[in-house]
């Protein structure tokens, strides 16, 4: 007998959608450990920034309306430079996430195996596309027109008129990511094609904050540098054409204020997305099965190998099963692309933060340019410790969750769980002790410290360092998630959590034990007095107590990691 209710293959594309949301359902409804103080600090967190960029607006804008006509081309000018900023994010984002979601999401094969049509299958896509490619432009847009709407005393319209322009605003870089996606895929592979994306990306966004920062922009505070007003605001023109959907967003936004509807805006907004949408389904038809077959191609190994690799760790006085594991973590970093590429922003922002202390003016205040150095000299050290603690929640403490399914083999071979976290550690420890180091020297160089405070901070740094990678191995073995998806799942865990408040009180403690023996050497230096014997005691108490918490805090890290990895293998 024929079945009478219709096929569910023959719904429309919602219904394709229905296990993402149902997956998000269950594992919201499926509580592990942490979830609750995850949301709460996370959830903070997003609440404090939400706030803080509405009262940036807010403020802003309310500075703008006491200069009339300039204070409104100004405002005009910052909500066209506001959508073109989101503009070119939304049409990276959609690059890297149309890769994963046409041609590396793990339903793709089963999806594409059943009787769906084409059109469906596309829609579907497309609409997660735009979904997970948005939702972080709708979070910081959102606060920043409510604020600039309540500052201007905007009318109802202005907010009617706030999801009319961000619905085809999102849609249109989103088509643009999905074309350029099917023609690059059917060049390379997906998974090369997403290498090159990332790091493509990455490089970008290493010349954008280089840039913004060699220019000097605080050069704009001074009567004396200000340039001339009208090649300043040309300057600031130049990047705006009326031929981007950015112009339009920030034209049909501005209407409002003046009590007037963008009409002739929207209509171009919504028939580019329109168009766009076309577009993009057009493309998939020609050219996504082709591309897929391709995206099914393993990566080629002539590249990957390493092979002088081994013959470094041949060099290594460590026994094979340590070198062995060694080796093995070090190949297994170098090849994902994804890993080593975000080393290239971490040495922009440490070429910006260098470059930072040689634009220093600590000469305009003579009688406290020496405090000031000095002073400098621990901001940098917590400065320092905080970007450790940055680095090793991102590369340390997932070190023992990535290995995923795979740890079976690490628990069924004949290596030790102590020689697995120790390879782990040494893996971290060794580029992350010569990073702080070498930003520490420099840093003190440049403000030109006294030499205490040089090998003070120096050796605290080393320390802090053995603390802060001691920490993230351990918790990382304690609180291991061999399930998560990706390594930001892993960092943003409950054991990531957990590590973060902990390395914040640790370098809180930290500094604090080590100011107390500074203060009171650079209060006798300053007046060419000699340290009496208590206070000598006392400075060698602040700084043995800094060594010790230190040790401390490593070797019972460390301790309750092993034990925490032998009590899962056995």
């Amino acid at each position: 007998m024929a079945a009478t209710a219709p096929s569910s293959f023959n719904k429309g594309f919602p219904y394709l959608l229905l296990p993402t949301f149902l997956g998000t359902a269950n594992r919201a409804r499926r509580r592990e450990k942490g979830d609750g103080i995850r949301s709460v600090v996370f959830g903070a967190i997003a609440i404090g920034v939400g706030f803080t960029l509405f009262a940036v607006s807010f403020w802003l804008t309310w500075q703008l309306t006491d200069y009339e006509e300039l204070g409104e081309y100004l405002l005009r000018l910052g909500l066209s430079w506001l959508f073109l900023t989101f503009l070119s994010f939304l049409a990276f984002s959609a690059l890297v996430t149309s890769l994963s979601t046409f041609f590396l999401s793990d339903d793709l094969k089963l999806l594409l195996a059943a009787p769906i049509p084409a059109t469906r299958l596309f829609y579907s896509r497309y609409a997660k596309t735009v979904l997970q490619s948005s939702w972080m432009v709708f979070a910081f847009l959102t606060p920043v027109l409510l604020g600039i709407g309540l500052a201007h005393c905007a009318p109802a319209s202005y907010y009617f008129t706030v999801p009319l322009v961000m619905g085809p605003f999102v849609v249109i870089p989103v088509a643009f990511g999905c074309v350029v996606t099917l023609m690059l895929v059917n060049v390379f592979p997906a998974k090369r094609a997403r290498d090159i994306l990332m790091l493509t990306g990455l490089l970008f966004a290493v010349a954008i904050v280089m840039l913004l920062r060699f220019i000097r922009p605080e050069r704009l505070l001074s009567v004396r540098s200000l340039p001339d007003v009208t090649a300043f605001f040309a300057t600031l023109q130049s990047p705006i054409t009326p031929l981007l959907p950015s112009f339009w967003a920030g034209e049909a936004m501005f209407a409002p204020l003046l009590n007037r509807t963008g009409w002739l805006y929207l209509i171009a907004l919504w028939t580019t997305a329109l168009a766009s949408t076309v577009i993009a389904r057009m493309a998939y038809g020609a050219l996504y099965f082709e591309g897929f077959s391709k995206s099914q191609e393993a990566r080629k190994t002539r590249f990957s190998r390493l092979g002088f690799m081994d013959t470094i760790a041949g060099w290594l006085p460590l026994a094979t099963a340590s070198r062995s594991l060694l080796l093995k973590d070090v190949k297994i970093f170098m090849r994902d692309s994804t890993q080593w590429s975000q080393l290239l922003l971490l040495v922009a922002l440490v070429a910006v933060y260098l470059y930072n202390f040689t634009v220093l003016d600590l000469e305009r205040v003579p009688a406290m340019g020496r405090v000031l150095r000095n002073a400098y000299a621990f901001v940098n050290l917590a400065m320092a410790a905080f970007v450790l603690s940055s680095i090793a929640v991102r590369f340390v403490f997932p070190a023992v969750s990535m290995e995923s399914t795979s740890f079976w083999i690490v628990r069924t071979s004949p290596v030790s769980m102590s020689s697995f976290l120790w390879s782990k550690f040494a893996i971290g420890f060794v580029p992350i002790v010569f990073f702080a180091t070498f930003l520490t020297i420099v840093a003190n160089e440049m403000l030109g410290v006294h030499p205490f405070l040089k090998v003070l901070t120096a050796v605290a740094v080393v320390f802090m360092s053995l603390a802060l990678v001691g920490l993230a191995a351990g918790l990382g073995a304690q609180y291991p998630r061999f399930g998560a998806e990706n390594v930001n799942q892993i960092a943003g865990s409950y054991g990531g959590v957990v590590f973060m408040v902990t390395a914040v009180a640790f370098i809180c403690i930290e500094i604090a034990l080590l100011a107390w023996p500074t203060s009171i050497f650079l209060f006798y230096e300053f007046r060419n007095r000699p340290i009496p014997g208590p206070r000598q005691f006392a400075m060698a108490a602040g700084i043995l107590g800094a060594i010790s918490l230190s040790l401390g805090v490593f070797y019972f890290s460390m301790r309750r990691g092993i034990r925490a990895l032998t009590a899962l293998a056995g």
